[in-house]
This record gives structure tokens, C-alpha cells and sequence, in this order.
């Protein structure tokens, strides 16, 4: 089984280009399950109706989140709406929406579970997720009661992300960092079979402060005028970065791990192959 993840999408450079790339590559390159994080798809802050039914429309099977869950006004009826829209697992109890989502692929019947996590190094105060997902697969073990467990982990800091995919190496599928807009280098197997890589990258214009215009985050460095300093996303055209995992059908551990970086500012390196 081959499942694709697409890092933070922001804004409409980075919602075309991701969108783009499905339509031509989904059936290529043997996408049989794609995840997209979508937390900076609504003009750089959080998820609109509209766009969950892009991305839906063109093969998506889940969108999670992080930190702007709930940056836009419809968001709480989003949850309501779309069961495979998930935001963080650990925010605090009585948070509106789910954070994991139960998938059964239609011809094969396999349960794929995704399961969004949000860090607590440098990020506002939540739950621990070292525990909450200890007790959570307490309940979904890998094999027994799902055919695969991945997770997007929406974290700062990358010691907190290695750390915790060590602490779950074995148990899950996948394991991919999201937040900072920067791809990684580091994509491995773990000792016990869970694919990682401690950032994905964004879907957006490189050109720009981790897909923002310039001027705005510049101001707030180095000003405390932060009234004027409103954050717009940057428009060329976007860097698709995502993570592709062929999965062992028995085990549901990761056999294969390759990255996608395709396209716009950054230099593109060689995309998955197909089956």
C-alpha cells in the first residue's frame, strides 16, 4: 500500500499547485491513500468549506490541521460536516472536532487511521502527546483492530518530534513533522519499521518568509508596531513538498520511504517513483 502526505498548504499558490499535482500524479505514481495538511490553506490561516471540497474532490482522504485550527469563522461547523477533516488529538477535552479519523478503502477494506498531534515546545500550552497517544493505541494497535497508523505531528521543535516518533517506532505506520514550512533531510525507517521524517516541508512560494510575504514578518522582528505588520501569503508559484510510504500489507510497517520537492523556488530533486 502506498500512501502520500502533503505538508502545510498555504494559501493559493500552494493550494493550486498541491491540487495540480494530485490530479496528474494520483493514478502515476500509485497513490493509494493521500493525506494533506491544510492548517494555512484559507489565504495562510486555517480551512475553509470550500477548499475541503477541492481538495476532496480531487483525491484527498484526509486533511488535518495544527495551530490554526481555528483561525476561520466556519470552522466549527466544518468538524460537523467533514469527518475526515482532524484537528490535534491532544487539544484539551471538549475541543470541537475529532483527532483521528478511521478510513476503510473501498475494494480492499483496509482501516487506515490517521491520528494529528500538536507539540508543546515553543507552541501554546496542550496536552502531552507522549501520553495521550500511549493510551490511545492502548485501544488501536497496529495489525489487530487497523491496517495502518499514521501520524502528522505539528510541532517546533525537532527534538520533540524524533523523540516522540522513537517512543512510537513500531506501533505506527508513519510518522511525519509539520509546522515549520521547511523540508527536512533526515527521512529514515526506524529501527522497528515506522517510516519518519522530522519535516515535510510546505505546499507554497518559497520565495518568501516561510510562505509569507517579506515585509510583514520583518516588521514584527525587528518593530513592536505588529498593528501594520498583517501576514499575506506569497503568490509565485509553489514548491510541492510531500512524503510518500509504501507500506508491508502484512505488518502495515513502512518498506519504502521517498520525499517529494517539486516545482517552484527551491531546487527540485527527483521525484517518487511509481510502483
Amino acid at each position: 500500500m502506498r500512501i502520500v502526505f502533503f505538508g502545510d498548504v498555504v494559501g493559493k499558490s500552494g493550494r493550486e499547485a498541491v491540487i495540480e499535482y494530485i490530479k496528474n500524479n494520483k493514478t502515476q505514481k500509485g497513490f493509494d491513500f493521500i493525506i494533506v495538511n491544510g492548517e494555512n490553506a484559507a489565504h495562510g490561516f486555517g480551512i475553509t468549506q470550500n477548499i475541503c471540497d477541492q481538495l476532496f474532490y480531487v483525491g484527498v482522504d484526509v486533511i488535518t490541521l495544527g495551530n490554526h485550527t481555528f483561525d476561520q469563522k466556519d470552522d466549527l461547523q466544518l468538524f460537523d460536516r467533514e469527518k475526515r477533516l482532524i484537528r490535534p488529538l491532544n487539544y484539551p477535552k471538549g475541543t470541537p472536532g475529532k483527532g483521528f479519523v478511521i478510513v476503510e478503502m473501498p475494494f480492499s477494506k483496509r482501516k487506515v487511521m490517521v491520528v494529528n498531534l500538536i507539540g508543546r515546545l515553543f507552541l501554546e500550552a496542550n496536552d502531552d502527546p507522549f501520553f495521550i497517544m500511549n493510551e490511545f493505541l492502548n485501544d488501536y494497535k497496529l495489525g489487530v483492530n487497523v491496517d495502518v497508523i499514521f501520524v502528522d505531528f505539528h510541532a517546533e521543535a525537532t527534538a520533540e518530534k524524533v523523540a516522540l516518533a522513537r517512543y512510537l517506532d513500531g506501533r505506527i505506520s508513519g510518522f511525519v513533522g509539520t509546522h515549520t514550512h521547511v523540508p527536512t533531510a533526515d527521512l529514515q525507517i526506524l529501527p522497528k519499521g515506522t517510516g519518519y521524517l522530522s519535516d515535510c516541508g510546505m505546499c507554497g512560494d518559497y520565495d518568501s518568509c516561510i510562505g509569507m510575504k517579506d515585509d510583514a514578518p520583518i516588521m514584527r522582528f525587528t518593530s513592536k508596531i505588529h498593528a501594520f505588520a498583517k501576514m499575506t501569503p506569497a503568490v509565485k508559484e509553489a514548491t510541492v513538498c510531500g512524503v510518500v510510504m509504501d507500506l508491508d500489507d502484512s505488518t502495515g510497517l513502512c518498506s519504502n520511504i521517498q520525499t517529494i520537492r517539486i516545482g517552484g523556488f527551491l531546487k527540485e530533486q527527483k521525484d517518487c517513483d511509481s510502483l
